[in-house]
């Protein structure tokens, strides 16, 4: 599998980045900075420039203090940068301490909630989920729409789609969004809601996000790829849930739950396979 600058890959060297392509390690970059560009011009996704500035700033600082730290070196930031902009595009708050705070965490979880020398969440995903736990009043998640727009989902959407195929990891967002449109239509089933109601918030920048680096990083994903549209699919499943239970977020608290305990099970696997 070529490696990318997902958000939770490995940030390698600096010294090692020549090994690396262009296209390889930045484009994702580039693409979420797209996304970010088109959301804000065209629907004004984010809460201002200097909060956004701040948590992709935090998470650069706190990639290069850490890296020094666990590594004794500087690493590569493109992940961080990916994380950062993540939580500066999905937070909403009016203080600006929560995007620095949670950029933080987002880091500092890739380097302590390991096991077994793997880190279970997504940084950004577990960030803003601890946020959102422990300061509801302040912290909220961005839901804005696309709006009645087709072009910007389209782009967004070839973009991303071109990106992940070439990091062979398009069959997880694939799976994930099919099984989204079918809890959708069984939700729409289940309480009389239009189905459209249903379906809609897959339009909104914040899925782009989380289709298209939450849900396919390698670093907490199974590695069977048999086992990764399961995952997903059983992501789908406990959104699904949530959202009947109305809670908000259900997404990002669906992957919360899902991806560290499928990530603990392969783990656990592994390591009987390894005794016997």
């Amino acid at each position: 599998m070529s490696q990318t600058a997902v958000e939770g890959a490995p940030s390698l060297p600096v010294t090692a980045s020549k090994k690396l392509s262009f296209s390889n390690r930045y484009l994702p970059p580039l693409f979420i900075t797209t996304i970010l560009v088109v959301g804000h011009f065209a629907y004004g996704i984010l809460e201002s420039y200097e909060r956004t500035a701040l948590a992709i700033v935090a998470a650069l600082v706190a990639e290069l203090v850490l890296g020094r730290i666990f590594f004794g070196k500087w690493l590569n930031l493109a992940s961080a940068y990916i994380s950062g902009i993540s939580v500066g595009i999905l937070i909403r708050s009016p203080a600006f301490w929560p995007y620095a705070l949670c950029s933080v965490i987002s880091i500092m979880s890739k380097y302590v909630l390991r096991v077994k020398g793997r880190h279970l969440w997504n940084p950004s995903n577990f960030g803003i989920c601890v946020l959102l736990f422990l300061a509801p009043e302040t912290v909220a998640a961005l839901t804005i729409q696309w709006g009645n727009f087709i072009w910007p989902l389209l782009v967004i959407w070839i973009l991303g789609s071109v990106i992940i195929w070439r990091a062979k990891r398009i069959h997880i967002s694939v799976t994930y969004v099919l099984s989204f449109l079918a809890f959708a239509f069984l939700r729409s089933w289940i309480t009389g809601d239009p189905w459209r109601s249903e379906v809609s918030p897959i339009t909104g920048p914040m899925y782009q996000l989380f289709v298209f680096f939450m849900i396919t990083d390698p670093k907490t994903t199974v590695k069977s790829i048999k086992w990764q549209c399961i995952v997903v699919f059983l992501v789908a499943f406990v959104e699904m849930l949530l959202r009947l239970n109305h809670v908000v977020y259900a997404p990002l608290y669906a992957l919360f739950l899902v991806g560290p305990t499928a990530m603990l099970i392969e783990i656990w696997l592994e390591s009987r396979h390894k005794i016997a």
